[in-house]
């Protein structure tokens, strides 16, 4: 489940310094391509700042000896889009040739002049207000660019193509039906001519997977799904004989990244549904709080690594899978990387999902009726937050355990 974010009205504030001082055979739209796969400079075209989600810039203007001058530049009020208690503001703005493109709790896009913040154009979603399958707010967390459109995901799972220069639509695709339980609030990812998007609704029983679109068309190529059916990789880890795999939530609200050269696109899943209950549903409950790995022109499964077995903590996956080179003993190897809400960040070969540093599997606390997995992995080296909880007598909370505890509760 999507963390519960602090709402925000729906202002931008540009700051600005006071101080004086391998491309793929075919490419639908070779500068953003390119720009993708390139060091961020001037332009932030996709949520993670390129494929690799690393969100790092190679400007150098602002930094430690001068970042105290930063003072407000301009703000814009962006005409009440999303003002209002059930709307949060969480998207990532988008820069091109000095233009900015940011989108808000509504769906709404506007296109600003990144210097003076004057509206050049705006696009009203006119989405319904009566959405109800909604679990974590109303939020957009940004969009996606290329072959002169921009993509949004929207809350009511319609997937949109904006005209760059004008916000007028180009296209309109349902990639589902909200009253399903789907919806979207992921910045999408456009690379070589295709759009990918997750899909939200893991409270809502729904059956999780990535879509790709042809991003001049809407045109719906593949589903990958993350819950696999029986007889697919992973299909063995749902109860035989029972439908609970098509229902079983596991839904992707973060943006993939992407390898051109291994031709994968990675992504981090959600936890299972029901979140705490996992008694109708015993196995490992693949791909459940996993990192997923499948073929970016067809959807192929490639690989995966489950961090949580058995999910019944409700450890979604809330931030972005990583990518980046290194050197482990001596040998340069491709990694990818996710923070797992189990406090660990996981380290993989983006090549095969192995773990690049060990990770092991220990016993764990049992609660039979919960059907909980023998074991969990724990990464070696230090969590980057604390595994245990302390106890809050005052808030009635006097018991406190430490990760992976089980437990049951009669309210199933």
């Amino acid at each position: 489940m999507p963390h519960r974010a602090q709402r925000m009205v729906p202002i931008l504030v540009s700051l600005g310094l006071l101080f004086s001082g391998a491309l793929p055979v075919r490419a639908a739209d070779p500068e953003v391509d390119r720009l993708l796969q390139s060091p961020v400079g001037k332009d932030w075209i996709t949520n993670g700042g390129n494929m690799t989600n690393q969100r790092y810039s190679t400007l150098k203007q602002i930094d430690t000896s001068n970042v105290k001058q930063l003072r407000g530049a301009w703000m814009t009020r962006l005409k009440s889009s999303g003002l209002g208690g059930k709307y949060s503001f969480e998207a990532t703005p988008l820069v091109k040739d000095g233009i900015m493109y940011i989108s808000t709790g509504n769906d709404d896009v506007f296109a600003l002049d990144a210097k003076t913040g004057q509206i050049l154009w705006e696009h009203w979603s006119q989405i319904g207000q009566t959405i109800s399958t909604i679990c974590c707010g109303w939020l957009n967390r940004g969009l996606a660019m290329g072959e002169g459109m921009l993509f949004i995901a929207q809350l009511d799972a319609n997937m949109v193509a904006l005209d760059i220069k004008t916000g007028k639509e180009v296209w309109r695709t349902p990639v589902e039906d909200w009253h399903n339980g789907y919806g979207m609030t992921a910045a999408p990812l456009y690379y070589d001519g295709i759009v990918y998007t997750g899909i939200t609704g893991g409270e809502f029983g729904i059956r999780g997977r990535l879509t790709a679109l042809d991003a001049k068309t809407g045109k719906i190529l593949w589903r990958a799904y993350t819950l696999p059916a029986p007889g697919e990789p992973g299909g063995d880890s749902w109860p035989g004989g029972t439908t609970h795999y098509s229902r079983g939530g596991a839904s992707i609200w973060n943006t993939p990244a992407l390898d051109p050269e291994l031709g994968l696109v990675y992504f981090a899943v959600g936890n299972c549904g029901p979140d705490y209950d996992g008694s109708m549903r015993e196995g490992d409950n693949l791909f459940c709080a996993s990192v997923l790995a499948v073929n970016a022109k067809t959807g192929a499964y490639a690989w995966h690594f489950q961090q949580v077995h058995h999910d019944i903590w409700d450890y979604d996956a809330a931030s972005p899978v990583l990518l980046f080179d290194t050197v482990v003993n001596g040998q340069p190897r491709k990694a990818a990387a996710q923070a797992g809400r189990t406090g660990w960040v996981y380290i993989l070969d983006r090549t095969n999902g192995k773990p690049l540093l060990g990770i092991e599997e220990r016993p764990v606390p049992q609660e039979p009726r919960q059907k909980t997995a023998k074991t969990q992995p724990f990464p070696i080296g230090d969590a980057i937050v604390p595994q245990c909880a302390e106890p809050m007598p005052a808030s009635g909370y006097e018991k406190a355990g430490c990760i992976f505890e089980a437990f049951w509760r009669n309210r199933y």
